[in-house]
């Protein structure tokens, strides 16, 4: 008899150690489970060869010499409504690159170090500012409602340049992934940056996007990723698609894509000849890169940035030789 209830005391205290333990244990868990999920879903899209690096973690970077930044600058309420502004020393009348990051329009942040670290190395040398933007994300802003956003952040960051030594009217676009897709759009829905006042850019980088015609996309074989940014509606499909958005008069776009993936340069390249067939200037950049490495590798020394800076430079004469002093600096 003593035994059996020796038992159930030894029974109690062993649960009753396990509740207390788990009380604790519970918030570890939790953010546990969110390094699983992000693990999961980085894994996910390494398998796919779609690894955009808006999963990565770590620390800000040393910021280069003479440059410094301004942190979440609002353009808007919500709290993603945020873009950061490195400025290098002495800008005066500087081009302006806009950065927009990936990340299945789900995830992804402005700060990541591939989206900003080497491009602000490159280019702040060579006199640039740059602008790396976030903004509201799945579930809560579709990706018109995103690119809105963008449209918001554009015409914001082009009426505050010139207190940052910046010039508005020279703009180029720079996004990666669905970033990609969404500066494509800003660059080709007029109505978008008209609604906010905003100016045109002088152009649109193009990194690695396989979503420029949304409507044939939707209609063959795709990611889920897809059915949860765009959805059903046809209506909708269209609306979203910068190839059906392109149109003449459009400022020139230079695209990049990885031999590494499928769907990527064939898309870009389809979408270069239907510019083309309306007069705005295009061209394809293939690399034997992945999905990240695009984003991650530009601004880093070699034939890549070099292409990239050409196309800088035949969009205006200030690039050009804002270019040419940089390549000065960095031979110096």
């Amino acid at each position: 008899m003593y035994a059996v209830r020796s038992a159930a005391r030894i029974t109690s205290v062993s649960l009753s150690i396990g509740l207390t333990l788990g009380a604790f244990a519970a918030p570890l868990h939790a953010q546990n489970g969110k390094l699983r999920d992000a693990v999961a879903r980085s894994r996910e899209a390494q398998a796919q060869g779609l690894d955009d690096g808006a999963d990565e973690m770590g620390g800000r970077f040393a910021l280069p010499p003479n440059v410094r930044v301004e942190r979440d600058v609002a353009y808007g309420t919500d709290p993603k409504q945020r873009f950061d502004v490195y400025i290098p020393a002495k800008a005066s009348h500087a081009p302006v690159l806009f950065l927009v990051h990936g990340g299945g329009w789900r995830r992804g942040d402005k700060a990541a170090r591939s989206v900003v670290e080497n491009k602000v190395a490159r280019w702040t040398k060579a006199g640039f500012i740059v602008i790396s933007a976030n903004y509201r994300l799945l579930p809560a802003a579709d990706p018109i409602a995103q690119a809105g956003d963008l449209a918001l952040a554009v015409s914001v960051a082009q009426r505050r340049l010139p207190t940052w030594g910046g010039d508005p009217d020279r703009m180029v676009l720079v996004g990666h992934s669905a970033g990609a897709h969404l500066v494509a759009l800003l660059a080709t829905d007029g109505a978008l940056l008209g609604q906010q006042a905003a100016r045109p850019v002088i152009g649109t980088l193009i990194l690695d996007s396989a979503a420029l015609n949304v409507e044939l996309l939707m209609l063959e074989p795709h990611l889920p990723l897809y059915d949860a940014a765009f959805g059903a509606r046809r209506k909708y499909w269209a609306a979203a698609s910068p190839f059906r958005s392109l149109a003449a008069g459009d400022a020139p776009f230079m695209l990049v894509c990885s031999t590494l993936r499928r769907e990527s340069c064939p898309e870009a390249e389809k979408f270069a000849k239907r510019a083309k067939a309306l007069a705005v200037t295009a061209q394809v950049l293939k690399q034997p890169l992945s999905h990240r490495q695009i984003n991650e590798q530009l601004g880093t020394d070699g034939a890549y940035t070099d292409s990239v800076d050409a196309f800088l430079a035949s969009l205006d004469y200030s690039l050009a030789r804002a270019l040419r002093s940089g390549r000065s600096g960095r031979s110096s």
